[in-house]
């Protein structure tokens, strides 16, 4: 599958409308945004509403989308990212459950389910946000229940660029799957936000890497290197889950 990463689109549904059209003009079946895409991250900080219409734009396109934006339940508000389908029908939803720093827990509410799929033209995409493909267990327990692709709407400041240059080839290699990262990039408010987003290959070789400025990336996934990669190196196979009953247990500080 051909998949694009719209680094630092701009909120709204206009850049987002001509990122879909540019992304299925170039063959693309999937167009992965940054964390908070229908807001900017300032804004869905202060809880702007997302802007709609992100549905009509991929059945318009036909192309399949990964967005973000606040999502109110009740009382709490969530940092949500959503699957859009070809036809416009909402795939997959989920909550950013690890949540970054004071301002990103005093704005949202973590959520509670780790692992959210869904199936697009065979491939089983996961999703996750930014801050929780950082953590080991997170990527692997979507390894283990059969994610295929992984993609991670992000916004990454700087100084941490070592995050898309080194943990998620990292990740990538050690799970045998694929991750695609789309990052915010330059000023807003703030905050300065890194770049670099990427497609990290099952073998940990990096597909595709934008640089600092904002790019739609094009890249290539096939679920069939993801295969290859976890007979070469059994990390899966290999595991030990019994040895490891400590790993959910709070650590001595």
């Amino acid at each position: 599958m051909r998949i694009a990463i719209a680094q630092g689109i701009a909120p709204g549904t206009d850049a987002l409308d001509a990122a879909a059209a540019e992304a299925a003009e170039r063959g693309a079946r999937l167009l992965l945004t940054p964390e908070l895409s229908l807001t900017g991250y300032a804004g869905g900080l202060r809880g702007a509403p997302p802007v709609a219409g992100a549905e009509e734009i991929a059945a318009r396109h036909r192309v399949a989308l990964v967005i973000g934006g606040p999502e109110r339940e009740g009382g709490a508000v969530f940092n949500t990212a959503r699957l859009i389908g070809p036809d416009g029908a909402v795939l997959a939803s989920y909550r950013k459950t690890h949540l970054y720093g004071e301002q990103e827990r005093a704005a949202f509410a973590p959520g509670a389910e780790p692992v959210v799929q869904a199936d697009l033209d065979g491939l089983r995409i996961g999703l996750l946000i930014c801050y929780d493909v950082e953590f080991p267990e997170a990527v692997r327990t979507h390894a283990l229940a059969g994610t295929e692709l992984l993609a991670v709407p992000t916004a990454l400041m700087r100084p941490y660029e070592f995050v898309p240059r080194v943990l998620i080839p990292a990740r990538a290699y050690e799970n045998g799957l694929h991750i695609a990262y789309a990052n915010r990039c330059g000023p807003e408010g703030e905050h300065d936000f890194a770049g670099l987003s990427c497609l990290a290959g099952p073998d940990g070789e990096v597909r595709a890497r934008a640089g600092a400025g904002p790019e739609l990336l094009l890249a290539d996934v096939d679920p069939a290197r993801n295969a290859a990669a976890r007979a070469a190196t059994p990390y899966l196979a290999d595991r030990r889950p019994d040895l490891y009953r400590t790993i959910a247990r709070s650590t001595r500080t």
